[in-house]
């Protein structure tokens, strides 16, 4: 393999909203007046990106990808205190840092490349189709966009060079009492006025990366308090010490990605951004960025699945015939790689909204935001916050499901260890669990379905659809699903019932994602329906086969049955 790379993901530098984003992001294309490498329009900014993306490709293929085996064999251990990683991973890390790619998202002002999230995710899908684990490690890096929009000119001078350069970053937000309710942080926090520094004190557990150079940690500043609002966000440098590591978890994959649980003894720290606002603003931030990281590494693996499905079938005979002559292999086939397409279409989609927000946040910065610019904004930070939890949702699952069926491709080969599936099956069940599971996705996300805002994009995005001929038939059959939908919702809405609405809030979750990526998938196989006709075919109908079944059980469920799924009786005190 020369370079691992795919036609589809170069495909998403032509999204109808790359040439806004790189408009937003170059400001006029300034920087060239000072940095050689910098683009001078947008055909040149396209052609930065596919250089950067040729590099990474050639990086994954030749070095991230053969070291996967070794360093899921081998994975980081302890010694005295300090996360050493496996063998090859320090060479992942030199060849990434040779090949510049670290703080690619940050400005070229800071020594980084000024990249787009889209094409950042792009770099974060190829490295994880290499190797999952060190996708982990390599994209925590993205945790510097919090500092750099939230911390002060002299932190982002001080640390964001640093990123640039490869050294490594974390998020240290769990505890051992605080998993997905952050509300119940108590790693404390406490003014040194001494020294004119902040003291850290307490445990973290289930830290990506945890034993990294720059840390971003959530902690209580405020005493006495018990919630969110007493919450602050602190960077930690590892050269200041007072940070150990005290466990390394023993996981049942992503093994070259160190999970570590860390004490914090009169850890020095600075306050980033102002306090108290930690959790409901800085965190909100850092996860969003994170879960969209998520999706990126569960294409990746989508990806390699399907890959590794494709190529066994093509080369396994049974009963005289290769296997991927028979139906019930290729209809599967053809379902890994319709998610595949459709799950990447929503990853691409969401990534761009979030730049076209993020980079007028970052104009805002410097002036002051024209009427329509600060519409624009919130039209695109509106649809970011809607999409996230889809994309982030949606791909984990389908990650799941792709290496589930590359192992069932396989047969017992793929029971056996030394075939890939197996890893990818290990690594891919942690992306629906970690930064927010499939239920927390849901959370977040139904606010937006049962306020009808989707139901509007749905709308806006069907009306405004145009499809070659040949497609006519699928779209029409996605228009015959939104009054299915929209009619479900309603139902769900007259019950009246949180507890039956929050029950039923992962169908409606379903329904919502696959008519999203019905339209997504018809609208890019339009534009290019060598790569992309056969999997919107295959999708549509699945979504159909989907969408109805869902609104059956919906239209047929009452109140009063939940009694029959609660998991046990009540428990009866004992006499």
């Amino acid at each position: 393999m020369d370079k691992l790379g795919y036609p589809e993901i170069g495909f998403y530098l032509n999204h109808p909203l790359m040439a806004r984003i790189v408009e937003l992001k170059e400001k006029g294309f300034a920087d060239a007046k000072e940095y050689d490498y910098a683009p001078v329009d947008l055909g040149d900014a396209i052609e930065n990106y596919k250089q950067i993306l040729d590099i990474t490709g050639d990086v994954a293929a030749n070095i991230i990808e053969p070291n996967s085996e070794s360093v899921d064999l081998e994975g980081p251990h302890l010694e005295n205190g300090r996360m050493i990683y496996a063998s090859k991973t320090y060479e992942n890390l030199d060849a990434t840092r040779k090949a510049g790619l670290w703080g690619v998202s940050m400005p070229r002002r800071y020594g980084g490349l000024n990249l787009p999230n889209a094409v950042f995710s792009m770099l974060s899908e190829m490295i994880s189709a290499a190797d999952a684990g060190f996708q982990n490690i390599w994209s925590l890096q993205s945790c510097i966009d919090t500092l750099y929009e939230f911390g002060s000119e002299e932190q982002r001078q001080k640390y964001i060079p640093r990123v640039c350069a490869g050294e490594g970053m974390s998020m240290d937000l769990t505890e051992p009492d605080a998993g997905s309710d952050l509300q119940r942080v108590m790693l404390k926090a406490t003014f040194d006025e001494k020294e004119n520094c902040w003291r850290l004190n307490g445990v973290k557990r289930f830290i990506t990366n945890g034993d990294s150079d720059i840390h971003l940690v959530l902690a209580r500043s405020e005493e006495g308090t018990k919630d969110g609002r007493g919450l602050s966000m602190f960077i930690y440098d590892k050269r200041q010490g007072g940070v150990d590591v005290r466990h390394i978890e023993h996981k049942l994959g992503i093994h070259g990605s160190p999970t570590c649980e860390l004490t914090y003894k009169n850890a020095k720290a600075e306050l980033c951004g102002s306090t108290r606002l930690g959790l409901i603003k800085y965190v909100m931030a850092l996860m969003n960025g994170a879960r969209l990281g998520i999706a990126a590494q569960s294409v990746g693996v989508e990806q390699e699945a399907y890959n590794e499905g494709l190529a066994y079938a093509k080369e396994r005979q049974q009963f005289g015939d290769k296997i991927i002559n028979f139906p019930a292999v290729y209809d599967m086939l053809s379902r890994m790689k319709a998610k595949l397409d459709a799950g990447r279409a929503l990853l691409y989609e969401t990534a761009c909204y979030v730049d076209i927000y993020k980079c007028l946040e970052d104009i805002e910065r410097d002036r002051k935001l024209t009427p329509e610019e600060k519409q624009e904004l919130k039209k695109y930070q509106r649809l970011a916050d809607a999409f996230t939890p889809l994309a982030k949702g949606m791909n984990s699952e389908y990650a799941n499901q792709n290496a589930y069926d590359a192992i069932s491709i396989h047969g017992g080969s793929g029971f056996i260890m030394e075939y890939k599936s197996q890893r990818l099956f290990r690594d891919a069940r942690i992306f629906s669990i970690y930064e927010g599971t499939t239920q927390l996705q849901v959370v977040a996300a139904i606010r937006y379905i049962t306020n009808g805002t989707m139901l509007q994009n749905i709308k806006d995005m069907y009306e405004g659809l145009e499809v070659k001929d040949s497609l006519q038939g699928l779209k029409n059959r996605i228009g015959l699903l939104i009054p299915v939908y929209e009619e479900t919702l309603a139902y769900v809405k007259a019950l009246e019932n949180q507890e039956a609405q929050d029950f039923l809030a992962r169908r409606l979750y379903d329904m919502t994602a696959e008519l999203v990526m019905s339209l997504l998938i018809l609208r890019d196989a339009t534009k290019a329906p060598e790569l992309f006709e056969k999997s919107a075919n295959v999708y549509v109908r699945m979504a159909e086969e989907n969408i109805i079944g869902k609104m059956s059980y919906i239209k047929l469920f009452q109140v009063e049955n939940l009694a029959s799924f609660r998991a046990a009786e009540p428990e009866v005190a004992a006499e």
